[in-house]
């Protein structure tokens, strides 16, 4: 059949993939929806993640085995450490990644005590971050950060270490661009010309192209699809994304291709460049359940392709089109169905121990069943946020009743009862519904996710959404500062913050704050006096986690949209086709917002450790600061009610 028409009488049988790089520890839940919801409307929907696959083919006995004949074939290779640390230890390398990933696959649990030794596994450069845990009575320098009985996360956080050793291997001898997670980004974050990307795409398979290459054909010819599916959520899946469908076009040119997915709807909503329909036939935006059955309808000979719903195509004449002529509403959240695990390896993902950040280590900690409560956010007012975008600004909940329902049916499926809810900002509301009908059910399951810090959630709400299974919560305190959360319409004060954040840590939860720096009009004033909020916050025990982060502005923001409103100027942007999302800015203010987020990163982890928590906040930077106007106990006020 034709990739421009896409006609075809046959039965779809549809295969949706999850690229390199995404998670390793559970599978990204794009594919899960889309094929819960395909298969509720009849559809032969099948699923695969290439991404785990890839990393599995590397990490294996015969994947070293490939590195080091690569390493050798390139006699001009410069052996950086982590080569060279490789070279002279492969033996034990080959010896021990099975074991190791068997652990981490939760398959070999008794390794742990060999791991902790320190010489079980070979060392390379990453181990030299062990050297910042000081231990002054001379014993074991990870028992600071695990205690005395954490043998289990000692081990993880070895092997992680071990594993990612091997990913600087990759990077620095066989793909420069190699990451577990931001795998080739910069070819695809906010780039507006797609010849970056057209040029990798160009060149000879590497040996990490040629797996992926060979786990594409695997797929193809044990799902036999008519159709493909690829979800990219991040840029650093793009690459994958792209080198995944043109092995398909080259192997089977009549399977239709689709791309969709949080990158192509925050980065490529104005797409022009005709080359990327090269490698797909269709590029879909939004919530995908609509648009797919339209296109269904479509590759079927029951709709014309004018009438797809949110659909980018190239015509005949070479000219990428925007397709938006259906007029049926998106499907209802509470009709979307139940996502399904089905066809993915649960059992194969690893469980790492990256950052020891507590909060961090739930991302890359376990196996969670991603569910999403509701479809958008009820706030969408936050001027930092895309919120014109229909995944934010959208809402619409699902019931309790329908929630434990698909809860209780993942657990059948996948026998693993944690949840991670991955809600932009979950409803209160719905969280007090949910958690009344968990235990109405009697449903027992652990469960986080990201909330917003408001009035709502009182002691009482805290402690019921701990007893249905609540773990962890994060919510934004961004700049702590009520002159910059008002400008950024967040809706929350520092106080307010600080009184639900002392409920849900009372409660036993633990508690996440993201924090950012760099917004528009903030001053070194500003920050001082942000950091010295967060200290109190720590000293005060209502919070036990937390990340400082840059601010970026995104075309799709309130920022973005109209700066003149935030005081600042935006940078124009190159011409061009492809991605558009992060765009530059001026700030009158000139402060150097790079040097101070090291400063507050460095002071924010040693307060999670509860360390210097009662030092001057101005010691924690690197040049000389004004004084905190914050009263040395505001916080302490602010949960007394004054």
């Amino acid at each position: 059949m034709s990739a421009i028409s896409g006609i075809t009488t046959a039965a779809p049988r549809v295969l949706s993939l999850i690229p390199p790089m995404t998670q390793l520890n559970t599978p990204y839940p794009s594919t899960a929806y889309l094929t819960g919801f395909l298969r509720l409307h009849g559809v032969d929907a099948r699923q695969d993640d290439l991404a785990l696959k890839l990393v599995l083919r590397l990490l294996s006995q015969s994947g070293l085995a490939s590195i080091q004949e690569a390493i050798k074939a390139q006699p001009t290779l410069i052996h950086t450490a982590p080569v060279e640390s490789f070279v002279a230890q492969y033996e034990r390398y080959a010896a021990t990644i099975a074991p190791v990933i068997a652990f981490l696959q939760g398959r070999d649990a008794t390794l742990a005590s060999r791991i902790v030794t320190r010489r079980f596994l070979p060392e390379g450069p990453r181990f030299a971050s062990l050297d910042v845990y000081v231990d002054d009575d001379g014993g074991d320098p990870l028992a600071w950060a695990f205690g005395a009985l954490g043998i289990n996360d000692r081990a993880r956080h070895l092997a992680t270490l071990y594993l990612n050793d091997l990913a600087d291997v990759l990077r620095d001898a066989i793909d420069p661009r190699f990451e577990f997670v931001r795998y080739a980004e910069k070819l695809a974050a906010s780039q507006p010309s797609f010849d970056l990307l057209a040029d990798a795409l160009a060149a000879p398979l590497n040996l990490v192209d040629t797996l992926l290459h060979e786990l594409t054909l695997a797929a193809l010819a044990e799902h036999a699809p008519t159709v493909v599916l690829i979800s990219v959520p991040f840029p650093g899946a793009v690459y994958a994304a792209f080198r995944i469908a043109q092995t398909i076009k080259a192997q089977n040119p009549s399977i239709v291709i689709g791309l969709g997915g949080g990158y192509v709807n925050t980065e490529l909503r104005e797409l022009a460049e005709p080359r990327v329909f090269d490698y797909f036939d269709y590029v879909t935006l939004d919530a995908g359940e609509r648009p797919l059955l339209a296109l269904l309808d479509h590759l079927a000979g029951k709709r014309p392709r004018e009438q797809l719903c949110r659909a980018f195509v190239r015509d005949e004449a070479g000219t990428v089109r925007y397709l938006n002529g259906a007029t049926e509403t998106d499907i209802p959240f509470n009709e979307v169905g139940t996502p399904t695990w089905d066809g993915l390896p649960i059992t194969q993902y690893l469980s790492l121990l990256d950052m020891l950040n507590p909060m961090h280590r739930l991302w890359s900690d376990g196996r969670w069943n991603k569910l999403t409560i509701a479809h958008g956010c009820y706030w969408k007012k936050c001027s930092f946020c895309d919120i014109s975008l229909d995944y934010i600004s959208r809402y619409d909940a699902a019931s309790a009743t329908t929630l434990v329902d698909r809860i209780e049916a993942i657990i059948a499926e996948t026998g693993q009862t944690g949840f991670h809810f991955v809600d932009e900002a979950a409803p209160p509301k719905v969280l007090k519904a949910l958690a009344l009908e968990l235990l109405r059910r009697k449903v027992s399951i652990s469960w986080w996710g990201n909330i917003r810090f408001e009035k709502s959630f009182n002691p009482e709400l805290c402690q019921l959404l701990a007893d249905s299974g609540c773990i962890a919560i994060s919510g934004g305190l961004e700049v702590a500062s009520d002159r910059l959360l008002d400008l950024m319409k967040k809706g929350v004060s520092v106080a307010q913050v600080a009184r639900v954040t002392q409920a849900f840590s009372e409660a036993g939860v633990l508690v996440h704050a993201y924090l950012m720096y760099g917004f528009p009009t903030q001053t070194v004033q500003d920050t001082v006096d942000a950091l010295e909020y967060v200290r109190q916050l720590f000293e005060e025990g209502c919070l036990q986690s937390g990340y400082f982060h840059r601010f970026t502005c995104t075309v799709h923001s309130p920022v973005g949209l109209n700066p003149a409103e935030y005081g600042v100027q935006l940078v124009p942007q190159a011409a061009g086709g492809f991605a558009k999302n992060d765009i530059g800015f001026i700030d009158p203010t000139g402060v150097d917002h790079d040097a101070l987020g090291v400063s507050l990163n460095k002071a924010l982890y040693n307060y999670m450790h509860g360390i210097g928590i009662d030092t001057n906040v101005q010691r924690w930077f690197l040049n000389q600061v004004p004084k905190t106007r914050v009263p040395k106990r505001f916080i302490e006020q602010a949960l007394r009610g004054n």
